[in-house]
């Protein structure tokens, strides 16, 4: 007979998600993820200037906040056609790039990498032997004996003082925990490190958008990075390399630390690439154009159905008519009035509570879907879609993983087994890669078109009388990010944002068909039904954004336990 377990809310992560399962047999038979928590930003934006959404945007999110302000001035810029200066386009870039870097950095080591790394049996570790683990595979600086053994003195007077702190109410000693003590010694300290190279990638985001959360420099076409050479008050050399300088050193630790650390756990982990596929039909959108008219870019976009890389259809710009006529939306089982799909342009969200109905309504996410299919979409969506379509720059990255993750494995792991729990934490890392090469890139780019004379970073938008329709696409770093927008007699008469979690955690659509959470859940093995840490394992690994204790119930709602999760 199947237990349903209830793990309300999931932790470590944004937001509040309550995710159920029943279980049969050790394994996942049945799934339902559910967001608890509403906001209704879009019915607040009705009737404002299109000009100050992004300010509003921002809100839907307190991590997500930069991708939201983006996708939103691109909305606005769509429907009005406007091109923006490149000085903005690459200003822009640089800002999405580091909040990319600083987003996946923090995703593995400080959200997820616990359903791995089994802190307590640290002090057991010899550093010497985990520092020998590493000889000869990387310079960084960061893995003496020395560094180990100070990681492991926290650890040791962390366990001798009874007090656990963040760490209490982790699943240490489950049995689905495998690494060595010297290999989760080696994570942890790089845990303890992520720290600092995290805040170096928020701090650049901050030097471009005047803070962090919540950026304040970008307008509808542009941004308000004043640049004069000759002034301390503006965008000047000073401040473009310290820019240059966190970046340079970030992106070691990326190549040196963070891939190395994803690709050894994955082929320490090989199992789990054979669970946690669920939706193989993969959505991602083109990102960092690298012209004004959003016409090239450096990430690739495309889709692809069934799993099939060589059905690969790549996107030609953020609105290429196949994504643009292809998105709607469903609430069949969403809190939401009516059930009929609607593309958001045509998007409504009326709010209409019941309880918590496992054949009904059970969630305030959509359900999102794109030819009428559920789409998984985040890093593994770009990763993919860029390989199967020959993208350089993600083949060069992708086949330097696999090859390291097969040397720890002992045995040949091909990109096909990415379509897996495993394969979504190796794409983040894959994707961090990528980008931190990028960032060079288009640092270089915005220096070199300075260095013209061109110092322009705004054009100013004219709204016409009549009715507009604009959509602003963003591959954000959880995945296909898009906002759409009315715009009628110079006021947003509709708004509808299409998030990456949107994707990932919808319901049931009126055809039954699981969301990628739910779908992902299936047939995952569940050792212990009172410490569920491989439903965890799987939820993690799409770094939801929606967060932080849990309780499990029986089918009648009756407490048989209570699940801390750290």
């Amino acid at each position: 007979m199947a237990k349903r377990i209830t793990i309300d809310p999931i932790s470590r992560i944004e937001g509040h998600l309550r995710v159920d399962v029943e279980v049969e047999n050790g394994s996942v038979s049945n799934s339902w993820a559910s967001c608890t928590m509403w906001r209704g930003i879009e019915n607040i934006l009705k009737g404002r200037d299109p000009r100050e959404a992004w300010l509003f945007t921002q809100r839907f999110c307190g991590v997500c906040t930069t991708v939201h302000a983006m996708a939103s001035v691109r909305s606005v810029e769509d429907a009005l056609k406007l091109e923006i200066p490149l000085n903005a386009q690459y200003i822009r870039n640089l800002i999405l790039i580091n909040h990319g870097l600083h987003d996946h950095i923090v995703h593995f080591y400080h959200l997820s990498a616990l359903d791995f790394v089994d802190i307590m049996k640290i002090p057991a570790a010899d550093p010497a032997k985990t520092s020998a683990l590493i000889e000869g595979l990387t310079n960084w600086p960061g893995n003496s004996k020395k560094t180990f053994a100070a990681a492991q003195d926290k650890v040791k007077a962390v366990a001798a003082s009874g007090q656990l702190g963040i760490f209490t109410n982790g699943y240490w000693g489950h049995p689905a925990m495998k690494l060595s003590p010297e290999v989760n010694l080696l994570a942890f300290a790089h845990y303890i490190q992520a720290l600092e190279y995290q805040r170096k990638s928020v701090q650049a985001v901050a030097i471009l958008g005047s803070k962090s959360p919540h950026i304040q420099n970008l307008t509808v076409g542009g941004v308000s990075n004043a640049i004069n050479l000759d002034s301390l008050a503006t965008l000047n050399m000073d401040r473009l390399f310290m820019i240059k300088k966190l970046m340079d050193e970030v992106k070691p630790f990326i190549d040196q630390v963070y891939l190395p650390d994803v690709c050894a756990i994955a082929g320490m982990y090989a199992d789990w690439f054979n669970y946690g596929a669920g939706v193989t039909n993969y959505l991602a959108s083109p990102d960092l154009p690298i012209d004004s008219k959003n016409t090239k870019f450096d990430l690739p976009g495309g889709y692809i159905m069934g799993g099939q890389l060589s059905s690969v259809h790549r996107f030609d710009g953020f609105r290429d008519k196949a994504f643009v006529d292809g998105v709607t939306e469903e609430t069949k089982h969403a809190w939401y009035k009516g059930e009929t799909p609607l593309h958001p342009w045509k998007g409504e969200t009326d709010p209409e509570y019941t309880d918590w109905q496992a054949e009904g309504k059970y969630s305030w996410v959509k359900a999102p879907r794109f030819q009428g299919q559920p789409m998984q979409v985040g890093p593994l969506a770009q990763i993919l879609v860029g390989y199967a379509s020959g993208d350089p720059l993600t083949r060069k990255h992708t086949d330097k993983a696999l090859d390291l993750i097969s040397t720890v494995a002992g045995h040949k792991i091909g990109v096909e087994k990415l379509q897996s729990t495993m394969g979504r934490h190796v794409a983040r890392a894959i994707r961090a890669s990528m980008l931190a090469e990028l960032g060079e890139k288009h640092w270089q780019l915005l220096v070199d078109n300075i260095a013209k004379g061109d110092v322009s970073i705004h054009n100013n938008p004219e709204f016409p009388s009549g009715e507009i329709e604009g959509v602003g696409v963003h591959e954000a770093p959880r995945g296909l990010l898009s906002h759409w927008t009315v715009i009628k007699g110079g006021k947003i008469a509709n708004y509808q944002a299409v998030v990456p979690s949107t994707w990932n955690g919808s319901p049931r659509d009126a055809k039954g068909q699981h969301g990628p959470y739910e779908a992902s859940l299936l047939h995952n093995p569940i050792a212990d039904p009172v410490r569920p840490l491989e439903a965890i394992r799987t939820i993690h690994s799409f770094d939801p954004c929606m967060a932080c204790a849990c309780h499990t119930f029986d089918p009648e709602g009756k407490a048989i336990a209570t699940v801390k999760v750290l």
